[in-house]
């Protein structure tokens, strides 16, 4: 038989139980995710000080140990950790009774925006068929002119005098080179990814280097790397395109000088596209533009569409597909002079 502390632990559903005098006696590792708090730090804490102070859920407390009922709050706020975002969530509150004890209960809690991200992840998944056959479509009139664009730069190369010039005809050449073997990936009946270990904080350093070239200077690109990340298996040449986009984006967006900052960070217990994984990367990108108009946040993903007269609407397309293979999710937030693209991608298998 199994331990049910085993049970406890093992759930999905993030789980508090309370006392009779609502201090916190356990939580479980998915309500230690979804509250940002651990279980040592929040035993003996008062329901206000680990879930929220919220008027309703103290009324259906008392309501739950009177009646000996279960009761649901449709979300409800949660506490806000410091530096984090708001957060609701849906609640159950189910009382625990055990003789010659004060009535115990416990709380049972759904992320509200996770159930959101869960409908968005199945709804974008019917997108992406039509995106895969559009870049089928595209993938002969892509590679002409990178065979083209190729062809030119090994020409150049061959005039011109000084090797340090050179460096910039061979970026372009390489980029070339990486373009046409990511278009025959992405154009192949069978989508397979080409799995190898790779540090992130290489390919970040490679875009990094690339938009610095275009920028030179008018933009200042900060850094913050957790030196913790362990090594991803994924394609190269793919996450290169994901956050090349991405980046490039940013620094188009911002008119004049700016600032853009790629931070990387590790998570735990993390659903992705319905899947609990341990541990996932989290890449974030944020820059201080004017952010993306309003009309256009809710279907920046979609091919075609785009908010520059001279943009072609595949870069976060291609970007959302290419995570996708590699069982992520990229998420948009955006607002004047504040916006974060957020990459997650899963580190090995999930739970379930």
């Amino acid at each position: 038989m199994c331990d049910p502390k085993y049970l406890f632990k093992a759930q999905n559903t993030a789980i508090v139980v309370l006392g009779g005098d609502r201090r916190t006696r356990l939580l479980n590792p998915a309500a230690e995710a979804v509250l940002d708090i651990s279980d040592r730090r929040a035993r003996g804490q008062p329901v206000a000080k680990v879930v929220g102070d919220y008027p309703p859920l103290h009324e259906v407390l008392d309501k739950a140990v009177d009646d000996g009922q279960t009761y649901t709050l449709r979300e409800m706020p949660l506490r806000v950790p410091l530096g984090g975002e708001p957060a609701m969530a849906d609640c159950t509150v189910t009382p625990l009774v055990e003789v010659g004890d004060p009535v115990g209960l416990m709380l049972e809690l759904w992320r509200v925006d996770s159930l959101v991200k869960l409908a968005r992840d199945s709804w974008l998944s019917a997108r992406q068929s039509a995106t895969r056959s559009m870049i089928r479509g595209l993938a002969h009139e892509i590679k002409n002119p990178l065979g083209g664009l190729r062809g030119a730069a090994q020409l150049l190369d061959r005039e011109l005098p000084h090797g340090e010039l050179r460096e910039y005809t061979r970026i372009i050449t390489h980029e070339a080179d990486r373009l046409t073997k990511l278009v025959d990936r992405m154009s192949a009946p069978y989508l397979q990814i080409r799995r190898e270990p790779l540090n992130l904080h290489e390919v970040l350093q490679h875009v990094y280097r690339l938009v610095q070239a275009e920028v030179q200077g008018r933009i200042t690109i900060y850094r913050d790397y957790d030196p913790s990340l362990p090594d991803l298996v994924g394609e190269r040449d793919g996450l290169v395109q994901v956050f090349l986009n991405i980046v490039r984006n940013a620094a188009q967006a911002i008119d004049g000088k700016g600032r853009i900052t790629i931070r990387t960070r590790i998570d735990r217990r993390q659903s992705v596209g319905g899947i609990l994984y341990r541990q996932v990367i989290r890449v974030q990108i944020h820059d201080d533009g004017p952010g993306v108009p309003e009309d256009l946040l809710e279907k920046m993903f979609y091919p075609l569409v785009t908010g520059r007269a001279e943009g072609t609407g595949l870069g976060l397309s291609l970007a959302q597909e290419i995570v996708s293979r590699h069982k992520g999710r990229i998420d948009c937030k955006s607002a004047p002079g504040d916006t974060t693209f957020t990459v997650v991608l899963p580190l090995e298998h999930g739970d379930e």
